[in-house]
């Protein structure tokens, strides 16, 4: 399953966090072994996904995997748990038996939350028992529903934020959005004169935030966007709502997001 292209999110259920990590924590969610037997049935499968800059817990519940990060393959156990960035193609290689409870935090905010620069996590696999107390993740391995999972998990994560200050991650996220309200138009730039910074301040502060530059981050972010949009209602879709000259401009934008052409990935 290829996500965008698919929906896999239809093998998980979800909880939102709660209200002082909504600005941090995009969600948590847990795989559903019905869901999941639904539309694997009793095959192997593996779930792709592209480049989000965003870093991501995933604690394992169940049978052993694999993940490919980039080239690079890492065998996960049973029980153990992972943090990953997502800066470069995932995949997931499962067995029927996946169940994985995962923490998605919005770009930037593992710092804010735990004090680890996202910068450093780019191509790895760091195990949580270097990162979170062991008795915390037993007890969410232990826990039965999805909202005691994410209520230990919340619990642990506000104690740890009251010591950290996020001016520069805030500072990235009002910079995203200014981007998002703009039509995913704007060039760094205006973007810099509109947050009343310099060109050099502005590009500083994602490097140290996102990890890469504002462009290709920014970039990829108008591609996810408009990627799905077209996948959504192909007959509805407009390249100039995000920011595209053309249809011509928007492909050449996808290829380079996923690799791949999209009459390549999506017809065949």
């Amino acid at each position: 399953m290829t996500e965008i292209f698919e929906n896999i999110r239809q093998l998980y259920t979800f909880r939102q966090p709660c209200a002082e990590l909504s600005a941090h924590i995009e969600f948590f969610s847990e795989s559903s072994l019905e869901e999941t037997f639904h539309y694997t049935g009793h095959s192997d499968f593996s779930i792709k996904m592209f480049p989000s800059w965003t870093p991501t817990m995933y604690i394992n519940l169940g049978a052993a995997y694999q993940i490919t990060i980039g080239q690079r393959k890492f065998h996960i156990s049973p029980g153990q748990g992972i943090l990953i960035l997502r800066n470069t193609v995932v995949e997931r290689h499962n067995t029927p038996a996946d169940h994985i409870f995962t923490v998605k935090f919005h770009p930037g905010s593992l710092e804010v939350l735990l004090g680890i620069p996202q910068k450093t996590l780019a191509g790895k696999v760091v195990d949580l028992a270097t990162i979170l107390p062991t008795a915390l993740v037993r007890n969410i391995r232990q826990a039965a529903l999805l909202g005691e999972k994410a209520g230990l998990m919340e619990t642990y994560l506000l104690k740890q934020a009251r010591r950290q200050k996020d001016h520069a991650c805030r500072f990235v996220q009002q910079a995203i959005e200014l981007y998002l309200a703009a039509g995913m138009q704007h060039a760094i730039g205006e973007m810099a004169g509109g947050l009343a910074v310099s060109d050099k301040t502005f590009n500083r502060n994602f490097q140290r935030v996102i990890g890469t530059p504002p462009k290709p981050y920014l970039s990829g972010l108008r591609a996810r966007s408009a990627l799905s949009a077209y996948v959504n209602n192909r007959k509805s879709f407009t390249p100039s709502a995000y920011g595209y000259f053309d249809m011509s401009h928007f492909y050449k934008d996808v290829s380079g997001f996923t690799g791949e052409k999209l009459s390549e990935i999506y017809y065949r």
